[in-house]
């Protein structure tokens, strides 16, 4: 078995990760090289606060129904009221026959719902009335 001693083997460096071209000695490394040095801080960095609350927060508070969901009117949740007993039903036979939680036929009831016109189909299909658009 015969090796040759004039094989030459050429070690590389590794490739710089991000993290050390952050640090403190490569920014001020590259000051001295005169390289361009972007630096930045984020919006809340460097403080131990994990529920900040924003900027706008008073100005919001103040806003009154110009940043509210819509809801369903009180007279849809009534006409809903109307057909399911009517049919004899009660809010949970409703929700099972349109696959949804008893809850949201309890809140369109009482017009605290969001409008969803999915759920809205469903309701009308299952109860014959007529919830959307002109009536």
């Amino acid at each position: 078995m015969s090796t040759s001693w004039d094989s030459v083997t050429v070690l590389k460096k590794r490739p710089v990760k991000g993290s050390s071209l952050k640090s403190e000695q490569a920014v001020n490394q590259a000051r001295r090289t005169g390289a361009a040095v972007d630096t930045s801080q984020k919006w809340g960095a460097a403080s131990n606060k994990q529920h900040v609350t924003t900027k706008n927060t008073a100005k919001l508070d103040r806003e009154t129904e110009e940043l509210r969901h819509e809801e369903i009117s009180f007279d849809v949740g009534k006409t809903i009221q109307q057909g399911r007993q009517a049919k004899g039903m009660t809010q949970k036979d409703l929700a099972t026959k349109i696959n949804e939680k008893p809850q949201i036929i309890t809140d369109y009831e009482a017009g605290r719902g969001l409008p969803n016109n999915v759920i809205l189909g469903k309701i009308e299909k299952v109860l014959g009335v007529k919830l959307r658009g002109k009536r």
